[in-house]
């Protein structure tokens, strides 16, 4: 790799696909269905990288199959996920640093997944502003998203915005490339971009720009909406109005090949002391937060806030990593259990108390619980012993554990 910026018939640099790798390694992840990790890539890496690119340069590479893995949802049931290989991640990532830059300008202010610049929390912050000033929500869910994005129409968004025919041509093979199941069997899906891929969420916003957020902009600009990937959640100022979107908005993915989940879409009214309307459905969860009425207290008393705070659905999933972490049998000091667990602690914190963080509070005890479960275990502690002495550790060191800062002993 001494020539850098060397090419071959398709303008892709031997710079681009170092850049490429670095960002992936970066990003870290596990093999693929080759069974090649990031270390043994590396090995020979610059064997690896210049037969990547000398395929990619001259047009020759074909990606090899997707491994499908399934985790858990937060819902129930299992999401699948699927694993390019190693040299696959990288080709994906040279495609997607050059075609991002060229998408970025046209996609819409208020989509806010996966990209630069753009957060979760500012989805959110959008999202609470606006439920002060329109009374309705339209909780949207669109069923199996990744599974059901339909190939012909994602080539047409991409030639619709004249990408070149290099740049479509790989990502069609990367569309088409075949998935092999947890059980070994080979299969080629015919629609759908798998979750896990690099530029799968690049190509999930462009489809979602065409057919939502670019359709909503020319068609409905009076009604406000925030879309985090497949996440959507549309502001309306009746209940008629927003009856009327949802119909709309149901033809509209029917003409994209997608479908609004039935159960899980919802049309939602945002009540707080202003908005007194006896209505069934007062809630909706967006990114790990509900938004829900709340009393809050004020300096005019207390007052019906509409307002977001970590979901119930968030909260299980965190007392259920903690419990997969098995504390009580851990045989390291507590100060090692600090440095442990406090990186996650922190993260957590960091997303989840942004707004009503009191309400996270539970989530905290149930940690400090855990903390007395393992002085039960190693030290043969009674409960109250116990108790003191966590006390009498966070008098000592109170930043020991991060969320003692809410929530202490």
């Amino acid at each position: 790799m001494t020539d850098y910026y060397e090419t071959k018939s398709q303008p892709i640099s031997k710079l681009m696909v170092w850049m490429a790798y670095r960002k992936v390694k970066a990003n870290g992840g596990s093999a693929g269905i080759d069974r090649v990790s990031l270390e043994a890539f590396s090995n020979d890496l610059s064997g690896n990288l210049y037969k990547l690119w000398n395929r990619l340069s001259s047009g020759s590479y074909f990606p090899p199959p997707v491994k499908q893995v399934k985790i858990p949802k937060k819902s129930g049931g299992q999401r699948s996920l699927g694993i390019p290989t190693v040299a696959d991640r990288i080709a994906q990532q040279v495609v997607k640093t050059w075609l991002e830059p060229k998408l970025e300008p046209i996609f819409h202010e208020d989509s806010y997944g996966y990209r630069p610049g753009k957060s979760a929390h500012q989805a959110l912050a959008k999202a609470n502003y606006r439920c002060r000033y329109y009374d309705w929500v339209l909780d949207l869910d669109i069923a199996g998203f990744f599974d059901n994005i339909d190939h012909d129409l994602m080539l047409k968004a991409l030639d619709h915005y004249h990408v070149p025919k290099w740049v479509c041509m790989y990502v069609q093979r990367w569309l088409q490339a075949d998935v092999v199941q947890v059980d070994g069997q080979r299969i080629s899906t015919g629609k759908g971009t798998p979750q896990g891929g690099v530029i799968s969420p690049l190509l999930a916003n462009l489809y979602l720009h065409v057919g939502f957020d670019g359709w909503m902009r020319k068609h409905h600009p009076n009604i406000p909406f925030e879309r985090y990937a497949d996440d959507i959640v549309v502001h309306t100022r009746s209940k008629a109005q927003a009856e009327f979107i949802k119909g709309r908005i149901t033809a509209r993915m029917e003409e994209c090949n997608l479908q609004l989940h039935p159960e899980k879409t919802h049309i939602v009214y945002c009540k707080d002391e202003r908005r007194r309307e006896n209505q069934s459905q007062t809630s909706f969860d967006f990114l790990g937060y509900t938004f829900r009425p709340r009393m809050c207290n004020t300096r005019q008393g207390r007052r019906l806030w509409y307002l977001p705070c970590m979901s119930r659905k968030a909260k299980v999933s965190v007392t259920e990593y903690l419990k997969k972490l098995n504390l009580h049998k851990y045989k390291g000091t507590i100060q090692q259990m600090a440095g442990l667990l406090n990186t996650r602690i922190r993260g957590w914190m960091n997303y989840y108390c942004q707004w009503s963080k009191w309400t996270t509070t539970w989530v905290w005890r149930v940690l400090n619980l855990k903390l007395i479960k393992w002085l039960k275990w190693n030290r043969r502690f009674s409960k109250k012993r116990a108790v003191n002495w966590l006390k009498k550790v966070y008098k000592a060191n109170p930043g020991l554990f991060a969320h003692w800062s809410l929530v202490h002993p």
